[in-house]
């Protein structure tokens, strides 16, 4: 009613009130009634925003590439701005009265634009693909002295380069060399491995020609240990024949000396009989047989006595007719335990 308005702005909008062309009011997050008959309102955001980017650029050696990012800025001295961009309100109080705070944006794209493509433009493109962090940090370094964003009173608080991108067939060449890289470098690894397989095996075939030479001299070791072992025991065995025999030499030395003196017993034994059988026949040479058959009859078994009569009996058959022999005779003759 009679235009009387109420605006309320958030901590974050810096309004201004002007009247007759002059401000009566300025400040963040006011809240006031006005008459829209006479009083014209600019709001200038002053909170932070994000400007994203996309930029086509050639670098050093005529390759282009396109480079995504964002900046965040902040309107920092919104009364500056104010004087330079048309903030004013609507005369409804809603929206914007001109389109040139939705042109804020591009204005701060178009300075962060100019600042990468005099970086991009001094770098081959291999290099500007991996740029990212020295194209923000020198950029961003830039901005803050940017004389267009200080005349604007705006702020850049940050950049992001989010890639860094060829045109597609200069990708696939890239990608080709690099693949071709890659091969080259498989190629050499497996070139690589197999020459080390190769050595590997070398060293255990020449690991295991060791051994078995380590073996075969232990084993020539233990020969010779069993040879000069068993010489040692042959070695002992002939000592012990050697002493076998000497002992029996001397035991048959000892013995051929024993039969020798048994020899010479016997002879004197049969010499001394002689000796006595001679003197006996001397001294009985010239007795009576009967006499010396009585003698040798003395201390005569029976049986002996009847066959010595019997014996003189045979002498006389001759003059013997008839001649009687009783069984009990002839048990007599026999020998003890014979005569059942």
């Amino acid at each position: 009613m009679f235009g009387i308005r109420y605006v309320k702005v958030s901590p974050t909008t810096f309004v201004q009130q002007y009247r007759d062309g002059k401000i009566v009011r300025e400040g963040v997050g006011l809240s006031f009634f006005y008459t829209s008959l006479s009083t014209n309102l600019v709001a200038v955001p002053i909170e932070t925003s994000d400007a994203p980017f996309i930029v086509n650029e050639v670098t050093a050696d005529f390759q282009e590439v396109t480079i995504q990012g964002q900046a965040t800025y902040r309107i920092e001295d919104a009364a500056k701005t104010a004087k330079l961009i048309d903030f004013s309100l609507a005369a409804n109080g809603r929206g914007y009265a001109s389109e040139d705070p939705q042109k804020l944006p591009q204005r701060v794209i178009n300075v962060v634009k100019v600042l990468i493509r005099q970086q991009i433009q001094r770098l081959p493109l291999r290099e500007a693909l991996q740029a990212t962090d020295t194209l923000v940090s020198t950029v961003s370094a830039a901005l803050t002295t940017a004389p267009e964003l200080a005349e604007l009173g705006i702020r850049v608080l940050g950049l992001a380069i989010l890639a860094i991108k060829p045109t597609p067939e200069t990708a696939r060449a890239l990608e080709a060399k690099a693949r071709e890289l890659l091969l080259k470098e498989a190629d050499s690894a497996i070139h690589a491995r197999r020459v080390s397989a190769v050595e590997q095996e070398r060293v255990i075939k020449e690991s295991e020609l060791s051994t078995e030479i380590a073996v075969e001299n232990k084993k020539r070791q233990v020969r010779e240990a069993q040879m000069d072992a068993e010489a040692s025991v042959q070695e002992r065995q002939h000592q012990l024949q050697r002493a076998e025999i000497e002992s029996r030499i001397a035991l048959e030395e000892r013995k051929r000396a024993l039969v020798a003196l048994e020899v010479e017993n016997t002879r004197l034994e049969s010499d001394a009989k002689a000796y006595a059988l001679s003197g006996v026949i001397k001294a009985v040479a010239g007795t009576d047989p009967r006499i010396l058959q009585a003698l040798a009859s003395i201390n005569m078994q029976p049986n002996q006595l009847i066959a010595a009569a019997f014996q003189g009996l045979a002498e006389r058959a001759d003059r013997i007719g008839e001649l009687n022999i009783s069984p009990e005779l002839l048990r007599e003759l026999l020998p003890p335990g014979r005569g059942e």
